[in-house]
Formats: structure tokens, sequence, C-alpha cells
């Protein structure tokens, strides 16, 4: 869920809740505005539908204060409950009290349905803004935590190429002042040894060249036999890998069609019981229902084989459909 579809729910949450309301006011007021005429003296008729309004006034100050108490995630405490409860029985009252007056227990039960209708809408409509209300925290509090977690990242990252940048002016530092030693170290003893020094420097050049290339040798050989070990070891790795795939592969087909042998046996069992002599137990029910859905069988058929309702056996492929049509999708 994002902040579109939040959006969207909230908009068509609103919109249809102020029709419902809207549509129950003018309803309410004109229904009982006779009822109050009738009940108020002729020189104080015209303020028959005081009444009404006020308590529908009542009712839309309730709607729209729990909606943006939802929105905020707070709650009014027992208070609203109670105005909410008070004006939809008031609204119900006064709907129906002409027509149970007059004892039309029709007009009872019209009349009533616009009042139910809005008491249980704003009792649905609470509901439903707490529910889109924690979504949204929940999506905030997700974004909140991808946000912390990609500047800890960034933090690290930074750290990281301080310390590396760090090491390496260490590093060059050293490299510098042992270069610097070594250098000044050879230039006193040029002075005294030089002949010597040649001497030796050209010997141990000479024997640093010879260790250098028998080791390059030993490496390039270690190197070439590691190689082809190594080639060896994948070929056998591949070699090996394609067996185990193809086994598995097989091994999978062998069992995919004992699987599909078995329920096949399974419902032609089913089908072929014909019609029980008493209901089946739900459960069996159930099995059979759905052993005559995957074949193809009318409704009717398996409301026969199960002993059930067709209007149950109805209910079970109604059920199997939505599971087929959904496995798909989320997959």
């Amino acid at each position: 869920m994002n902040d579109v579809h939040v959006r969207s729910a909230e908009r068509a949450l609103a919109v249809g809740m102020w029709l419902i309301v809207g549509g129950a006011m003018l309803y309410s007021v004109l229904t009982v505005t006779p009822l109050m005429a009738s009940h108020t003296p002729a020189a104080w008729r015209w303020t028959a539908p005081i009444l009404p309004i006020v308590v529908d006034a009542a009712v839309v100050i309730v709607v729209r204060l729990d909606s943006v108490l939802a929105r905020l995630g707070g709650h009014g405490g027992p208070w609203p409950v109670a105005l909410r409860w008070m004006t939809g029985a008031m609204t119900l009252a006064l709907n129906i009290g002409a027509s149970a007056l007059a004892g039309d227990l029709v007009g009872v039960a019209v009349h009533s349905v616009a009042p139910l209708l809005l008491i249980v809408t704003a009792e649905a409509g609470l509901a439903y803004r707490r529910a889109l209300t924690a979504a949204v925290l929940a999506v905030d509090a997700r974004k909140k935590a991808e946000q912390d977690a990609r500047e800890r990242k960034a933090a690290e990252r930074e750290e990281n190429r301080l310390r590396a940048a760090r090491e390496q002016r260490d590093h060059e530092a050293a490299i510098a002042r042992e270069q610097r030693e070594h250098v000044e170290r050879l230039a006193r003893e040029e002075a005294d040894r030089q002949d010597r020094i040649r001497r030796e420097e050209r010997e141990r050049v000479e024997a640093a060249e010879r260790a250098e290339q028998e080791a390059r040798e030993r490496r390039e050989r270690e190197r070439e036999q590691a190689e082809a070990e190594r080639e060896r070891l994948e070929r056998q790795a591949a070699q090996r890998r394609e067996l185990e795939a193809q086994e598995r592969a097989e091994r999978e087909r062998r069992e995919a069609i004992r699987e599909q042998e078995r329920l096949e046996r399974e419902r032609a069992a089913l089908l072929s019981a014909g019609p029980p002599a008493e209901k089946l137990s739900e459960d069996r029910a159930r099995m059979v229902v759905r052993a005559a859905f995957d074949a193809g069988l009318a409704v009717r058929v398996a409301a026969e084989l199960s002993g059930w309702s067709v209007g149950w056996a109805s209910a079970r492929y109604q059920e199997l459909r939505d599971v087929t049509t959904t496995t798909p999708a989320l997959s």
C-alpha cells in the first residue's frame, strides 16, 4: 500500500460517508417534520423541522470529528461513542415514530432503513479510518527505517573511505621514510667501503636475480599445476552437477506422474461412488465437490454426489474458482 492508494481510499470513504449522511438527513427531515407538526400547537408548527435538523447536525458533528480523530490516531473516549449511539437512537425513534403510533409495521421497517444505515455507516467509517491511519503510520515507519538504513550505509562508506585514505597516507609516509633512511645509510657507507659495497652489491644483485628467476619458475610451475587441478575439479564438479540435475529431474517427473495418477484414482473413486444414501460429512463432501470441480461436472451433479444442497455446492465451486484465479496471479 502506498500514499496514492491510501488517499484514494480516504476520498472514496469520505464521499460515500457524506452521501449517506446527507441522504439520511434529508430523508429524516422530510419524515420527522410531519410527526413534529402533528404534535406541536398550530401557532408553533413552523418549528417542526428544527428538531430533526438539530439531531442530524449532531450526527454531522460526530461523523466529522470522528474522521479527524481517526486520521490523527486519537480516541475521544466514551462520550463520542455515547453521542454517536444517542443521536442514532434518536434519529431511529423519530423516523419510525409516526408509523409506530399508527401501528404500521411495514412503515416502521421502511423508515428504519435510513437511520440504521446511518448508525452502521458511522461505526464502519470510524473503523475504516482507524485502519487507514494504522496503514499510513506503518508505511511512514517503513520509509523512515529505509531512510535511516541508507544514511547509516552512507556514513559507513564515508568512514571506510576516510580510514582507507589515512592508511594510504601512513603507508606512503612509511615508504618515504624507509627510502630516505636507506639512501642516507648508503651515502655514509659509500665513502669508506665503496669498492667492497659495489662487489657485494653486484653479487647480491646476481644472487637475487637468480633467486627471483628460480622463484618465478617455481611459482609458474605451481600455478600451472594448480590451474590444471582446478580445471580437473571443475570438470568433475560440472559433470557431477549435471548428473545430479538429470537424476533430480527424472525423479521429480516420476513423482509428478505418480501424484497425478493418485489424484486421478482418488477423483475417479469419489465420482464413481454415486449419490450417497445420506448426507456425507463436510470434509468428505468437500473432497467430492473438489473432484467434481476438477472433472468439470455441473454444480447439481456435485450436490447429488455429496448429498448436500445445490447452494452449498455452488458456494464451494465459487471458492475453488477464486483459488484457481488467485494462485496464478500470486505466482
